[in-house]
């Protein structure tokens, strides 16, 4: 209770001085007069000038109609899902309201010792309800459920018993080092101009790209190793555990210039300042550059906690869960994944793109209308921000490849799951699905992708075999992996896009595609010959080899995000200010926690380096080998054997996969996540299998990642491995005393293990209501309690679902609204209109009626229940009457939207 008193007669203070100054002049007077409605007052006055600044925000993402610029197109890949903007404003609110503490203040020892007696109990549960971050750093309620136990949470959430927010998405990124910050609390390396580096400032990033990462779109030596695959599937695995969100504010909070047109360093504008000769004419002498949002708790709101020192120094946080649980597939959130899910499909299906099929095949779903990401495509409506709860499923045509692969696959799993286990609900064929993609994920990750670029030696050194999971390891993803390691892959992104025809071959009609002209594009795929195109590329053409003085094309450095929008952008410049926002420690400080020696003086830097130019280079901007940043300095050492990266890299990058796979409870090997059958069938999986089954290819390579020539190492399809997926078909074991209930109409189960028992938990299809117990255990008698059963819900007396002008018939799961000649039903399918012509012979919509008692878009035990607005299994959505009709298959889907379609029945 006295840390709830210290947070919040702090916060009194901080908002005090930075909303009423005049109250801080004389701090006796002030404590002796102040009242808790000033206390509330000063609270929502922080709230209401944070807010003002998001909604401004907000409003101008949603309403600007001119050419995007390339920041503003960064902005909006990077806008985090609703859960996290929350998180982050809550953060934001507390920030602002403390930042002055440190600043003018200037409390003595006596005020700060009197603070936490100055306000109640319930005053402080009040400023606490009130500023929205506390609930955020509670542990969360953890399930103790067989379903809870046999299935991940969709926010990776008590995953770890003992600590069930290790993981977790919107937490903080882990910290392996003290942050150095120039406060010491939260300002990045390079923000005050005069804060000298060993005896001078740092270099500014712009500046340090232009001397030594940046190269021309020619001068690209190709790996003769590895193929364009696994610069994609580093991309791909970069974005499964990790989405850091920039402020949710493009302007300071305390009033000002947008941080677009100024270049003064006020939170959360932290601009790249552009050398003297380098601005572009008539333009700002910066590139905006957003702060990224802090974590709860951290930074200057450490003095909630009664101290402004390092140990509460500004985090940063993912919104992300940090396993490999294939995020990018679900989300990581409640409401993004009932977003992605088709609620009317009985087979536990992913939503799929209702206007574009390719060669039969489904494309990812477009996003809703309103969001802000659909503006991020010139040509319309970009492919699903959806797949992670971020517009980079259509950041570039590779990483939408990807993410269509696995929508397919999940689809193709569900679906055949369900007919092998009738008796299993849409819900338990979505979440055995899920769990085989997300063992697919780690599966291809820790076995084919991590050796290639760590390299046997450095592998068998940083992650090693697999002992089982360890309930000590935290797995939470760092900030030094995801915020400079992991982006190593940029230096091997090639300036093409290779599109192949079906004997590997380019093809005039689909040429080769600049990298800046296929950013933010996804529509290339609807119309540009679809997937298959591209995955051949990707499987056939080399990587970008990562080269010392090739470091970094201009289609990344010059003109990254260029379309549609006016300007430049340069991703090596973010990040090596992203670096500089976290505080990250200098390069030779991570040597040190890697256990390498430290580079003292240049010639030392020099011999650990891929190029003799390298130090010489760095020499020039930096002056002190203590002062080079983490990720310029990884990735100019020279490779380890077998390896695309060098020692200090490979040690980020091997402890942090470790880490992932140990901290895990649900790893795909861990004892009692799958059977040892089950095991034996997805170790025969691959990526190659995963593109046989889910496009046009009849022929791959057996590891996706090698490059191979065609067609002398590509294999037929049907001699690829694949699962079995007998293995998952649920049947009584031998000698069992109970074996499996009947079919009956309206009821599903699903078998489960708890406390060495063998368990059936029951739910009940939409339009029935369970009776009886939702667990039955098997013991030597049999099934105890007896298995319920699903009584059929009467719609029309529980809730007149239809309109006074129809009459409603209830139907064995659903209902039928009734309609007089010449009357037929409306859009809405419950209310009787005059003539529509072929309207009607329409079919009458069905509604649902479970007996799940959660709030829609809420998880319950591992589970997340349907939003209200969504279908189900033979459930409809109101419409409007004002919209077209149609005779067969129900109603539009909204031309800017795929949402389920309604589930209907032919009158009788």
């Amino acid at each position: 209770m006295r840390a709830w008193a210290v947070l919040g007669v702090t916060l009194l203070v901080a908002c005090s001085q930075v909303f009423f100054p005049f109250l801080l002049r004389d701090g006796d007077h002030f404590w002796g007069t102040s009242e808790e409605s000033h206390i509330l007052g000063i609270l929502e006055a922080s709230k209401r000038l944070v807010d003002a600044a998001i909604h401004s925000t907000m409003e101008r993402n949603l309403q600007k109609r001119e050419a995007l610029s390339p920041s503003r197109l960064l902005s909006l890949s990077k806008l985090p899902e609703p859960t996290s903007r929350a998180v982050s404003r809550a953060a934001e609110i507390m920030e602002a309201s403390v930042r002055a503490v440190r600043g003018g203040a200037h409390l003595g020892p006596r005020q700060s010792r009197s603070l936490t007696d100055a306000v109640s109990e319930a005053l402080l549960a009040a400023i606490a309800r009130v500023s929205g971050c506390l609930p955020h750093m509670l542990p969360p309620k953890c399930p103790h459920t067989c379903l809870a136990s046999k299935y991940r949470l969709i926010t990776g959430a008590c995953n770890n018993r003992d600590h069930p927010r290790w993981g977790a998405s919107n937490t903080a990124l882990a910290r392996w080092l003290p942050p150095a910050y120039e406060d010491g609390i939260s300002e990045p390396r390079g923000w005050n101009p005069h804060f000298l580096y060993h005896g001078v400032p740092l270099p500014p990033v712009r500046e340090v790209v232009r001397q030594v990462i940046e190269a021309s779109d020619e001068a690209v030596a190709n790996d003769d190793q590895f193929s364009d695959a696994l610069t994609a599937w580093g991309q791909y695995v970069g974005h499964d555990v990790a989405l850091t969100p920039q402020s949710v504010s493009e302007a300071p909070f305390g009033g000002g210039a947008d941080c677009q047109l100024a270049c003064e360093n006020r939170h959360p504008c932290f601009p790249i300042q552009l050398p003297a000769n380098a601005s572009p004419a008539a333009g700002p002498a910066c590139l905006p550059f957003y702060r990224s949002s802090a974590a709860c708790g951290t930074g200057a709101q450490g003095a909630f906690f009664g101290n402004l020192s390092t140990a509460n120094a500004r985090q940063q946080m993912n919104s992300f869960t940090s396993f490999l649980d294939a995020s990018t597939v679900y989300g990581s959130s409640p409401a993004s994944e009932a977003q992605l899910r088709n609620w009317s499909s009985a087979e536990g299906l992913l939503r799929v793109n209702t206007r574009h099929r390719d060669r039969g095949r489904a494309h990812l779903p477009f996003p809703p209308p309103g969001t802000p990401s659909r503006r991020l495509s010139p040509r319309g409506p970009l492919s699903p921000s959806s797949s992670g709860g971020t517009a980079a499923a259509s950041e570039a045509p590779a990483l939408a490849a990807l993410h269509t692969l696995w929508l397919r696959e999940h689809n193709r799993l569900a679906a055949a799951l369900k007919a092998l286990n009738p008796h299993w609900s849409a819900d338990t064929a979505y979440q055995e699905a899920r769990k085989v993609v997300g063992a697919l994920h780690q599966i291809i990750t820790l076995r084919d992708y991590v050796p290639s670029i760590l390299g046997p030696k450095a592998f068998g050194q940083h992650v090693g075999p697999y002992k089982g999971y360890d309930p000590t390891v935290d797995p939470t993803v760092s900030n030094v992996f995801s915020t400079a390691a992991f982006r190593f892959g940029h230096t091997t992104v090639h300036p093409l896009v290779r599109r192949l025809d079906a004997s590997f071959q380019e093809q005039p009609g689909l040429p080769p595609l600049p990298l800046q002209d296929a950013f933010f594009s996804p529509w290339r795929l609807l119309e540009e010959g679809g997937l298959d195109p591209v995955v051949r590329g990707l499987l056939a053409r080399p990587a970008k080899l990562q080269v010392w003085g090739q470091l970094m094309n201009r289609a990344l450095t010059e003109r990254l995000f260029m379309p549609p929008g006016p300007g430049t952008f340069d991703l090596a410049s973010l990040n090596l200010q992203r670096g500089r926002d976290h505080g990250l420690p200098g390069y030779n400080e991570w040597r040190e926690f890697c256990g390498l020696p430290r580079l003292q003086t240049w010639a030392a830097l020099g011999s650990a380096m891929a190029s003799g130019d390298a130090a010489g280079r760095m020499r020039g901007l930096y002056e002190h080998p203590d002062n080079v940043d983490v990720w310029l300095g990884g990735l100019a050492e020279a490779f380890l054997p077998g390896a695309r990266t060098g020692p200090l890299f490979a040690c980020i990058i091997g402890r942090q996969m470790k880490a992932l796979r140990d901290g895990d409870r649900f790893w795909w090997a861990s004892d009692g996540v799958f059977s040892a059958a089950q095991r034996r069938e997805l170790e025969r999986h691959s990526l190659p299998r995963v593109v046989c089954d889910n496009t046009g290819l009849a022929r791959v390579p057996a590891d996706a990642f090698r490059l191979a020539r065609s067609p002398r190492d590509f294999k037929a399809c049907e001699d690829i491995p694949g699962l079995d997926l007998e293995a998952w078909r649920e049947a009584a074991p031998p000698g069992d005393p109970c074996g499996l209930p009947e079919r009956v109409d309206g009821r599903d189960f699903v078998l489960c293990n708890a406390s060495g028992r063998r368990v059936l938990v029951f739910t009940c299809q939409h339009g029935f209501a369970l009776q009886g117990h939702e667990q039955s255990a098997c013991t030597p008698r049999g099934w105890d309690p007896q298995p319920p059963v699903c009584k059929d819900v009467d719609e029309c007396a529980a809730d007149a679902p239809c309109h006074a002008s129809a009459r409603c018939q209830n139907t064995r799961g659903g209902f039928r609204c009734q309609c007089a000649d010449p009357y037929v039903l409306g859009e809405d399918g419950r209310t009787c209109v005059g003539d529509v012509g072929t309207c009607a012979n329409r079919g009458v919509a069905r509604r649902s009626h479970g007996s799940e008692s959660s709030p829609p878009g809420t998880e319950r035990d591992g589970r997340t229940t349907p939003p209200r607005d969504a279908g189900g299994p033979g459930r409809a959505r109101g419409g409007s009457m004002g919209k077209p009709c149609v005779t067969e298959g129900g109603p539009p889907a909204d031309p800017g939207t795929d949402g389920p379609a309604w589930s209907q029945e032919a009158p009788s």
